[in-house]
């Protein structure tokens, strides 16, 4: 049975170029390890989407809204659903110097940052740097395979999937109370410090007033520990291990 506009879903997918079979964005760990863009700070899971909400790219939303969970197949998206076309405009040469102290370590290729815009080195001569501010895939066909794992329906699932959208942390560090129309979220500890933490609990409560409607109240806790407390909860963990093994090696 194919989704309706606003189904919170969970797939897998790998996309590549079309015409030269690069592969530059997957969600599975195991398949990016087998090329350069890997990066092992980046948690690599289902991404979550709301089908036909454009929280993907118009091509890869509209071949959504006629899946089922359990789909798996192979979907060709043209540059105008994709990344959009090519636009020679957006293509300036600009004097090398502009890039100060960066000029030197510059190479061909290398995404950059200039006057507040990201672009693509495409040419490096006579004191002048071609910028190319196109996507990097504009104009290309891309194929993205895609595996339909889940719509999460009950609020649980829903809560967890919000959650772990705007937390790259360990799934067990993922923590909520739903009580009646109040839901409870724990911050996790490596986010407390995440520049921008005001606008992602926003987007976060935006999201979940949005899926979960009986919700009237969401409340965001904080637990800041004292470094000393925090050294002296991980040498009391230390010890506990430690005799726990030596206990496994005496039954031994």
């Amino acid at each position: 049975m194919a989704f309706t506009k606003g189904s919170l879903i969970l797939v897998d997918y790998t996309s590549k170029v079309k015409d030269t079979g690069e592969v530059f964005e997957t969600t599975i760990d195991e398949e990016a390890k087998k090329h350069s863009f890997y990066d092992p700070n980046v948690k690599y899971q289902p991404k979550l989407v709301s089908v036909g909400e454009s929280w993907v790219i118009k091509g890869f939303d509209e071949a959504l809204e006629k899946t089922s969970v359990g789909d798996k197949k192979t979907i060709e998206i043209t540059s105008d659903k994709g990344f959009g076309e090519r636009d020679t405009g957006k293509v300036r040469m600009i004097p090398l110097r502009k890039l100060g102290e960066d000029a030197e370590k510059v190479s061909i290729g290398d995404t950059i940052e200039v006057d507040n815009k990201k672009g693509i080195v495409r040419f490096i001569g006579s004191g002048r740097v071609q910028m190319d501010y196109n996507h990097r895939f504009a104009g290309k066909t891309l194929l993205y395979d895609i595996n339909v794992l889940k719509e999460l329906k009950t609020d649980d699932e829903k809560t967890s999937g919000i959650l772990k959208r705007y937390f790259p942390v360990k799934d067990d560090k993922i923590l909520f109370k739903k009580t009646g129309k109040t839901l409870d979220i724990t911050i996790p500890e490596e986010m407390l410090r995440v520049d921008g933490l005001y606008a992602i609990k926003h987007f976060v409560q935006t999201d979940v007033f949005k899926f979960l409607p009986t919700l009237e109240k969401v409340n965001f806790i904080e637990t800041h520990v004292k470094q000393q407390t925090k050294s002296q909860e991980k040498t009391t963990k230390k010890k506990t291990e430690l005799k726990t093994k030596t206990k496994k090696a005496k039954a031994h």
